[in-house]
């Protein structure tokens, strides 16, 4: 089993409570608008980290992190990208590919918008952890934890920061 902490949209803002949420998980997964390299160092100071760039990110992370990231975890497709849409309403820039090969478990953020929809058609779990950052529309600031076992994804949990201390570059 594989224990994963999702989060996105930080942008440059970490908030020292995302490591006690995240002390019991094998991976961190941040699905982009970064904001500075200093903030996935000190993720993967932590523990493991994927992660991809989003529209805020500069050419620092690019370097550092693609645009999509496509792998498996266990036996799970995943597909991580930051601007990605939701089910009935993917974003352009995926919707072909996303139609032609579908992942088990497709994730992104940039709406700040906490969004676990599983999409019927496409038989595939959408995940949008919405904005752990303070820079956003979002009244409060959340992260997701999930467990993948084999070919199941199961134990989501949705946390709710409400700490308002965070750590800059």
């Amino acid at each position: 089993m594989t224990r994963i902490g999702l989060l996105s949209d930080t942008h440059n803002m970490l908030s020292p409570s995302v490591f006690n949420h995240f002390k019991d998980v094998d991976e961190i997964w941040h699905a982009g608008d970064i904001g500075t390299p200093a903030i996935t160092d000190a993720l993967a100071a932590f523990k493991p980290v994927r992660a991809v760039y989003g529209n805020i990110d500069g050419t620092d992370l690019r370097q550092l992190f693609p645009e999509h990231l496509k792998f498996r975890c266990e036996e799970v497709k995943v597909w991580m990208t930051h601007i990605g849409g939701y089910p009935k309403r993917y974003d352009p820039r995926v919707k072909a590919e996303i139609q032609r090969n579908p992942p088990d478990l497709f994730i992104c953020g940039h709406s700040h918008i906490l969004k676990v929809i599983y999409d019927k058609r496409l038989k595939l779990l959408h995940i949008n952890p919405g904005a752990a950052g303070k820079y956003g529309i979002q009244q409060v600031s959340t992260l997701v934890r999930f467990a993948i076992e084999g070919k199941e994804i199961k134990d989501l949990q949705v946390i709710e920061m409400k700490d308002k201390k965070v750590i800059k570059d």
